[in-house]
């Protein structure tokens, strides 16, 4: 289970559900919320993703509702202090979380924030999607897990993290190399790295600030930009 960065919990509460359509350290995800608030739906559209609110003191405009555009293949490219990381989306397996990361990055959501984790034992992977860089955010909505069927996370992979079931929000990692113990079908692939592999493995290799196999990268790793095409 990735364990999860930071084990504090950033409190949220649910107050609309708006449906769009259609371990030790093995691996423990990052947390996003704690709370088991209940979705309170009060609008349907006919689509593919459910996107629910958790803080509407606090987010950015849930994403678009047209199925085509959730779904359609993207490739995206992280801007980074430390290089480039270029990596192509599962539009077809993964509309809902595909649809949501690149909303939030044409929203600017991502640019300038700080990756928050790095764990380098057991498992590999490279942890982002919280502003604050802390591990504790998500963008004032969550919307369930899929693509989970047979989901591995060998290098290269993208998917969402998360701690409470279902919650996906904007946090993700990327698996920079093979995991060396066998990883639970729990966390949402959306992407695969096509270039830029080699800079998360240096990231890796550079370990954690703190000197222990998990915690944040020893060199800041900042998302200067994202762009999407």
């Amino acid at each position: 289970m990735p364990h999860g960065a930071p084990d504090v919990i950033r409190r949220g509460k649910t107050v609309l559900a708006v449906t769009l359509g259609c371990a030790v350290l093995t691996w423990t995800a990052v947390a996003l919320t704690e709370e088991h608030a209940e979705a309170r739906p009060v609008a349907l559209v006919p689509a593919s993703c459910a996107y629910t609110l958790s803080d509407p003191a606090h987010r950015v405009s849930l994403p678009p509702t047209d199925p085509k555009t959730a779904s359609r293949p993207y490739t995206v490219t992280l801007g980074t202090n430390m290089g480039a990381v270029v990596f192509e989306s599962f539009g077809g397996s993964a509309p809902c979380a595909t649809n949501s990361f690149v909303h939030l990055a044409r929203n600017g959501y991502y640019s300038g924030s700080t990756c928050h984790r790095v764990s380098t034992r057991q498992i590999f992977v490279l942890e982002c999607g919280d502003p604050a860089g802390e591990g504790t955010a998500d963008p004032g909505y969550y919307f369930k897990d899929e693509n989970l069927m047979g989901a591995t996370y060998k290098a290269g992979t993208v998917a969402m993290s998360k701690v409470v079931p279902g919650r996906n929000g904007s946090q993700f990692f990327i698996s920079y190399a093979d995991p060396q113990v066998r990883m639970p079908e729990s966390w949402t692939p959306f992407g695969r790295v096509i270039r830029g592999l080699d800079v998360l493995k240096e990231i890796g290799a550079k370990g954690t600030r703190s000197g222990t196999p998990d915690g944040k990268p020893k060199d800041p790793v900042v998302i200067e930009s994202v762009t999407v095409k």
